[in-house]
Parts: structure tokens; sequence; C-alpha cells
């Protein structure tokens, strides 16, 4: 039997759908999550309307990893077909997946070869179909990781936060900040750039916080990704109406491109809850 050349494989991070990833000719890993105790799996068990439910009725979420005997079963599975696997898992910054996929790598003489290019859901979701397009140009697999984690800081995420409360339940803000925040209708905006999320601006209302993010994007297109090939990618997290609310502010801020909309990934979700808006500026290669 002739074996291809390169089998490409992400995680459900990315956005990408069962569906999607069966058109891509990708395989996909689900990302898994504990919830009261009990393991579930992202587009398998576990959908955006069961985990929001969950969510907002006060069920305790944590986030996981993918174990490794599904990483080795999956990788010797490709193996058999394929001369290389190229993993790009979601950014070692915020999992511990990446680690681990790297350490399971060394067992293999170079047949997986994992990239680590700092990237999380949308823009993650362009880094597969970057790949693609390299593996279908003869890259070999080390080739298309070097310039996948090449450009890993050509991509910006701005990230509004309807509330505080899922911030101070994983930790990473104190009660009284959270309790400070709700009181003034604060709306956080975070950013994440290359590997670093962190808080972008304070604003008062959805409004405000919309065109914090707009004005951010604007100075990236006209700076950072100036002459380059852009991508620009919505996201938002729980209602469907105000991610299409959020879809038309951003297309009528730049009728010039033709814009992405996804669901934010769970992995993103968890920490940051429903009612969240997004919006991503990458540069494709």
């Amino acid at each position: 039997m002739c074996k291809k050349n390169i089998a490409i494989v992400t995680d459900t991070n990315s956005g990408i759908s069962n569906e999607e990833a069966s058109y891509l000719g990708i395989s996909l890993v689900p990302m898994p999550f504990i919830i009261d105790g009990h393991t579930y799996y992202e587009n398998i068990d576990l959908s955006q309307e069961d985990f929001f439910k969950k969510q907002q009725a006060g069920n305790n979420i944590t986030t996981s990893q993918p174990s490794l005997g599904s990483l080795i079963e999956l990788w010797e599975s490709l193996l058999k077909t394929h001369e290389t696997v190229l993993h790009i898992p979601m950014t070692s910054t915020l999992s511990g997946s990446m680690a681990s996929a790297c350490m399971l790598a060394k067992e293999y003489n170079n047949r997986v070869i994992v990239v680590d290019n700092l990237r999380i859901t949308v823009t993650l979701r362009q880094s597969i179909y970057d790949a693609l397009k390299l593996r279908s140009q003869g890259l070999s697999a080390v080739e298309i990781k070097n310039k996948l984690e090449a450009c890993r800081a050509d991509a910006n995420i701005y990230l509004s936060l309807d509330s505080l409360t899922y911030l101070k339940k994983g930790g990473r803000i104190t009660p009284a900040v959270a309790a400070i925040g709700s009181l003034f209708h604060m709306k956080p905006v975070l950013s994440y750039k290359a590997g670093i999320l962190a808080p972008y601006k304070k604003t008062r209302g959805q409004k405000n916080a919309w065109k914090e993010m707009l004005k951010a994007v604007e100075y990236d297109l006209t700076h950072q990704f100036k002459g380059k090939d852009v991508s620009l990618c919505t996201a938002y997290s729980g209602s469907k109406d105000l991610g299409k609310s959020w879809l038309e502010v951003v297309q009528a801020y730049f009728p010039d491109f033709e814009i992405y909309h996804s669901k934010l990934s769970l992995s993103i979700a968890t920490h940051t809850g429903p009612g969240v808006c997004g919006i991503s500026c990458i540069s494709k290669l």
C-alpha cells in the first residue's frame, strides 16, 4: 500500500466541527471537560447548547487535555497510511496538551511533528487552512511546522466579556474586583497576542467594548498587518442573536472584508462564560 505524505491533526479548540474536519480530510481530537466530576468530550457528547446550560446553572466546569492513550491510538492509526503526522494543537500557553504531545512525539522518530504557533480558536483554524495549503505545495511536515511557527505573532484576538463571574471562578481575578466590575457595569476587553492573554481595556457597557475592539483591529490593519493578506473573523459565546448583532456591526465597520463568523471554542468559554464577542485579525500564509 502506497502511503500518503502528511496527515494533519488538530483539536476542537480550533472551532472546526466534525463535518468540516471530514470535508478537509483532517483528524480532530475532541477536547475533554470535567463537569461536576464527569468527563465530556466536545463535539461528541457535549454540545455548545448543553455546555452553556450547565455553565449558567452553576455546574463546576474545568478543562482537561486529551489522554496520551487517545493520541497514541490516533497517531498509530494515521501512520499506517501516512509517512508523517503533523499535529497542531491549541497553544502551549493555555493548555498542557501541547507539552504532552511534544513528549509523546519523541517516541516516533520524527514521524510525528508537533507545531506550537501559539494559536487558539479561529486563529488555530486559520493555521489548519495554512497547513493544508502548504502541504498541497509539496512542503514537508518539518517545513510546514517552521513556517507556521515563524508567523506565530501574526494573529491578534480581542474579546469583550459580558461578566466577570467566570474569571472569578477560575481564580483569575479576586471576588472584590468582580463585585466592583459588576457594580459599575464594567465590560472588560481582553487581548490574545503571541500566546499571551491579557487585559486590554476596561469599558462601561457593551457598545463601548465593541468600539474599543473595532478601533484595535483598525489600528492593527494599518500598522502590524499593513500590506499583508489578512483574514478577519468574529466569534461569540452563548446567544446566536448576540453573535449575529456583533457580526453585523463588524461587517458595517469593515465593509471591504469577507468575515468568517463562528462560535467561540468551549476551551475559552469555560473561562469567559456566555455573552462574549470576539474579533481576530490573522495574516494568511
